[in-house]
């Protein structure tokens, strides 16, 4: 992730995501152990007034971005990212990335990626599945 997108930042409440989903047994990585994290509390979380429908993770990300102008903000839940939308922020999902490091030769190929999120529980259509893979030129 640090060689597409340089510094990433994430809240607290994500990490706290992470771990419940860690404790729940699901394979999910340590965030304090990859050095290209940060993790950072928004400030201004009045600020997203229209976000009461949305979790802790994705209502911080939100305020962390209002805070960081030019953000790219990672959201793949439909509703947070219709929210970043009219936010007029600028957002991608794990979907981009992974074509995104695809193309510039960071990951041979995305089929193998998108079968371990199938097994982890990533709810994706087969129809997107499809789009994304010929995308990918797989």
């Amino acid at each position: 992730m640090d060689k597409l997108y340089g510094r990433v930042l994430v809240p607290p409440a994500v990490v706290t995501e992470l771990l419940h989903g860690r404790e729940g047994g699901v394979d999910l990585p340590h965030l304090e152990r990859l050095p290209w994290i940060t993790v950072e509390s928004p400030e201004g979380l009045d600020k997203v007034p229209t976000a009461v429908e949305l979790g802790a993770g994705e209502k911080e990300v939100l305020a962390l971005a209002m805070q960081r102008p030019g953000s790219l903000i990672v959201l793949d839940d439909r509703l947070a990212r219709s929210h970043a939308e009219a936010l007029r922020l600028t957002v991608t999902g794990t979907l981009g990335i992974l074509l995104r490091a695809k193309s510039e030769g960071l990951l041979p190929r995305i089929a193998p990626v998108l079968d371990k999120l199938d097994r982890l529980g990533f709810r994706l259509s087969s129809k997107t599945r499809t789009v994304v893979l010929k995308l990918a030129s797989e």
